[in-house]
């Protein structure tokens, strides 16, 4: 296969050998050969996570086929320090792909574009710094309107402020 890229989401909300969460993401980025990483950023917890989050998202140029990029991504995480836990419970390291370059893919366990991506702010800020024009294939809308879109949907507190 030839080098197609990735779009891949990077978080961290427990130290590891590698320091902060902060500093795991930016060794994550290194270890999977990153092309382009955003900025890293804080991002409060979903569920039961508890801690909040470093999130940051990169750009991969790989040869390898999505299930394989997937169990390469698996690997990393491991060597990271990553154990099986509860679903959205606190971790060092998760990688997950959001984009590929060829468009949809489905195979279990996979589904790209990732399921969740269009309806998360901690996802698309970071992805729209480094990738702003790359299309949702389903949707057909670049990552940065996908963020205006879900940045318009957010209720907006009207309520009048106290002095």
């Amino acid at each position: 296969m030839a080098k197609t890229s990735y779009a891949i989401a990077l978080g961290s909300n427990r130290r590891g050998r590698h320091g902060s969460p902060a500093e795991t993401v930016r060794a994550a980025a290194g270890a999977i050969g990153a092309e382009l990483l955003s900025s890293v950023r804080p991002t409060p917890a979903l569920g039961p996570a508890g801690r909040s989050f470093a999130n940051a998202a990169a750009i991969v140029q790989s040869n390898l086929a999505p299930l394989e990029l997937l169990a390469w991504l698996k690997q990393v995480e491991r060597e990271f320090g990553r154990r099986p836990g509860r679903r959205w419970g606190p971790r060092v390291l998760d990688l997950d792909i959001l984009l590929w370059s060829e468009g949809p893919f489905e195979a279990p366990p996979l589904i790209i574009p990732h399921p969740e991506f269009r309806g998360r702010s901690f996802v698309l800020e970071p992805l729209t710094e480094i990738a702003p024009g790359w299309r949702d294939p389903i949707s057909g809308r670049t990552v940065r309107q996908l963020l205006w879109r879900l940045r318009a949907a957010r209720p907006v507190d009207r309520r009048p402020r106290q002095p």
